[in-house]
């Protein structure tokens, strides 16, 4: 565990230096501010709270915003350590080659955790400061806090697994922006596409709930749009994940395999990746 924590100290020391921390969060307190702030005019005769209207505004923006970000972190994790010629140096003290893959893990968690808590964090203050709305709906906001972190490791964990396959940063730059593409824009497109060619509707409301959790984007939002009662009445889709059988015990359960899979993957590729 020491060994660990060193290794995670080291990419957070990286973060800070690098500017990455100060980068990550600049860009989601600006935007999550501005995102509530405008988001935070009446809802008709729903009554949800301030709270419950960041919600919805940053899980939109997060789905966006926070895989790209853990992407940009990861990349070059290990390719970059390869061109660089510094991985044959690390591997020269007595680490073994799982721990600086879950030692690296968790230093850009960590990074991610500090973007989050002190961008997301740091609007909740400013917000209850200036609207005088209290806390009611903090659960709510705290859930959406905390998948988003989890969101975040799923996309680490899957620059890792790109970062361990290509030989060249360039390539795992491109590769990336098309991961980001395809779990972000791409997958939605060609799920919603089949859905309206299915005139028959043999796409049941079971299947297409499973194929919603083929994705780890689809997954978080439907965690902080639909679990939560005011979230859900401001979102219009109330009832919708309990409708469908998405427990909030399912729904993290598969964030939770999309984090350990692209991990064990990466783990076996670099066991068998010659120096």
């Amino acid at each position: 565990m020491k060994m660990l924590w060193t290794l995670a100290l080291k990419e957070l020391r990286d973060g800070f230096r690098n500017r990455w921390v100060a980068a990550a969060i600049v860009v989601l307190g600006i935007l999550a501010l501005v995102l509530s702030i405008l988001g935070s005019a009446p809802t008709g005769s729903v009554r949800v709270s301030e709270l419950d209207i960041s919600v919805i505004s940053l899980a939109s923006l997060s789905v966006y915003l926070i895989p790209l970000i853990a992407l940009m972190l990861s990349y070059d994790a290990l390719v970059g350590e390869f061109e660089r010629g510094t991985m044959m140096l690390l591997l020269a003290y007595p680490v073994t080659r799982w721990q600086i893959i879950i030692g690296k893990f968790l230093g850009h968690v960590l990074i991610m955790l500090i973007a989050i808590v002190v961008g997301y964090g740091g609007t909740v203050v400013v917000l209850t400061l200036v609207t005088d709305s209290g806390t009611e709906g903090w659960q709510a906001y705290a859930a959406m806090m905390a998948s988003s972190l989890v969101l975040g490791a799923v996309f680490i964990a899957l620059g890792y697994l790109i970062s361990v396959i290509v030989r060249e940063r360039a390539t795992a730059a491109g590769a990336s922006i098309g991961l980001w593409l395809v779990f972000v824009v791409l997958y939605d497109l060609l799920l919603f596409g089949a859905l309206t060619m299915d005139e028959e509707q043999k796409i049941s409301q079971q299947l297409f709930s499973m194929l919603m959790l083929v994705s780890p984007t689809d997954t978080y939002r439907v965690l902080n749009l639909g679990l939560f009662e005011g979230v859900s009445e401001a979102a219009g889709i109330a009832g919708v994940a309990s409708e469908a059988g998405m427990s909030g015990m399912l729904l993290a359960c598969s964030l939770t395999l999309w984090i350990i899979l692209p991990l064990v993957a990466t783990l076996l590729v670099f066991q068998r990746r010659e120096l």
